[in-house]
């Protein structure tokens, strides 16, 4: 009797979508004003920020569907910081005291250094991808950007935002 086995990358397609990491200082509502007039998108706030790890850290999150070029795009936090008050007490003191510390958390811990990452679905060629770089290099607050490799990300289910 033949044995037959299914894998389940039969049935599931992968994703295409370009990844773009911004260095910036600035909030989320102003980058996301910034990149609408420099790329001519009209990127808004979702209603609820994504939920990771068991609701601990949020990242807020922005999208726009470009329904003419079938393209979904997402602008979303990288860093979440959670602020921590943790109690301390001494053997040899009768007084209990506070210590409030910040725990800084990352959406995709590989690029820790990147504040934002633009995700365009259905992927971009090479040319409309470094043409994009360019217009969000070229805006006054952002540091830098650079394309980042989907294939050298070990998981990607953090990035699925549907």
């Amino acid at each position: 009797m033949a044995i037959k086995k299914l894998v389940l990358d039969d049935f599931c397609e992968e994703e295409h979508f370009s990844l773009i990491g911004i260095h910036c200082t600035i909030e989320d509502y102003r980058l996301a004003f910034l990149l609408n007039t420099a790329l001519d998108i009209r990127l808004t706030r979702k209603d609820s920020d994504i939920d990771n790890n068991n609701s601990k850290t949020t990242f807020s999150i922005f999208e726009w569907e470009d329904h003419a070029q079938f393209k979904t795009w997402h602008l979303v936090s990288n860093t979440c910081k959670i602020v921590c008050n943790q109690s301390h007490e001494t053997l040899d003191s009768l007084f209990r005291f506070n210590e409030i510390t910040t725990e800084t958390h990352h959406l995709v811990s590989k690029y820790k250094k990147a504040n934002f990452l633009l995700k365009i679905n259905n992927g971009l060629n090479s040319k409309k991808e470094k043409l994009i770089l360019e217009k969000i290099l070229n805006i006054d607050h952002v540091i830098t950007a650079y394309s980042i490799a989907t294939d050298a990300l070990k998981s990607k289910d953090q990035l699925i935002f549907n």
